[in-house]
């Protein structure tokens, strides 16, 4: 009999608590307001569940949305994080039919090795082998896979972006453009050639457009060896962690980046525009592939990419429309 009441009283509890879902939160809320400011992720995230997050430990601010049994898989660019969660809930509200979905926000280099190796993503000790349907990264990038190795059935120009310098709020460095990161006394953060594309497509060449060879030996090889640059390999999120730690005092970024931050998240960072004759532009383009395990919903996807509702909310985070 008592047993049988415990019984019914653990079942009455168990019943209780899935029902009574946790205030929304809550558990983030009880991190000092401080540290959330810093950390990512910087976005709410697509689905509801019971948190785990430690902010710079137990984090995965990169994948947005549900890895189990996903109806679209989507790797972009990895500058395009502080959109992606809105994105994805408005093709899922679009086509209701693709209720689950997840998106990848890391370096377009990493995701096309991934791919090609066949192996996976490993990130800490968790192995993901989800295969993309779309793949989104640099016009050129995206053009020599489709000529060299055909990897997609389509192809489209979504927005494009150029280049900006993130510096802590005000600019105390006073730093007024490319030029100013030669400056010994400036601390950079600076994405690394061997690893992100930023680095050698656009801001190895603004460099050289600025100040010749002397810059770029300046910026990416004296300042490294002597430790006034620090190379990243996920600038997104490196850059800015690194700039409101005040751990450096700069970086190159994509403007994108630094609008989002400074004018949207309201974080300590402040932008420098970059003239546009010093500067470098990209289009991004998405692809969707051959061997995609969701075609229907890649090709929605993909036309959803172009939509008004799409290309609205790409203007809202600061992004160029396609040309």
């Amino acid at each position: 009999m008592i047993a049988g009441l415990m019984l019914g009283t653990v079942l009455s509890v168990q019943a209780a608590s899935a029902s009574t879902p946790e205030p929304a939160g809550k558990y983030m809320n009880s991190y000092p307001k401080s540290l959330l400011a810093v950390q990512p992720p910087w976005s709410a995230p697509l689905y509801p569940g019971t948190e785990v997050t430690v902010p710079g430990m137990e984090n995965v601010p990169d994948i947005h949305g549900d890895i189990n049994d996903p109806q679209l898989v989507v790797f972009f660019a990895g500058n395009q994080y502080m959109l992606v969660n809105r994105l994805m809930a408005a093709f899922s509200k679009a086509y209701p039919q693709y209720p689950r979905v997840v998106a990848f926000t890391l370096p377009p280099g990493r995701l096309i090795t991934a791919i090609k190796r066949g192996n996976g993503i490993l990130l800490g000790n968790m192995h993901i082998t989800l295969k993309p349907d779309v793949l989104t990264a640099g016009h050129g990038s995206i053009m020599r896979l489709q000529n060299d190795d055909h990897w997609f059935t389509g192809t489209e120009v979504y927005a494009r972006n150029r280049l900006a310098i993130m510096t802590q709020k005000d600019n105390p460095e006073h730093i007024t453009g490319l030029k100013s990161l030669a400056n010994p006394s400036i601390k950079l953060c600076m994405p690394n050639p061997a690893w992100e594309g930023i680095a050698k497509s656009s801001i190895i060449p603004a460099l050289k457009k600025t100040g010749g060879e002397p810059l770029v030996d300046e910026v990416y090889t004296k300042k490294v060896a002597d430790g006034t640059t620090f190379l990243t390999h996920v600038h997104h999120r490196e850059t800015p962690i690194r700039i409101m730690s005040h751990q450096c005092d700069a970086g190159v970024v994509w403007y994108t980046e630094a609008y989002f931050h400074d004018k949207i998240a309201h974080h300590a960072t402040d932008i420098v525009p970059i003239p546009e004759a010093d500067n470098q532009e990209v289009s991004y383009t998405a692809g969707q592939m051959k061997d995609a395990p969701h075609p229907e919903a890649a090709k929605a996807f993909m036309s959803f990419l172009l939509s008004p509702q799409a290309q609205t909310l790409y203007h809202q985070f600061g992004f160029m429309p396609p040309k």
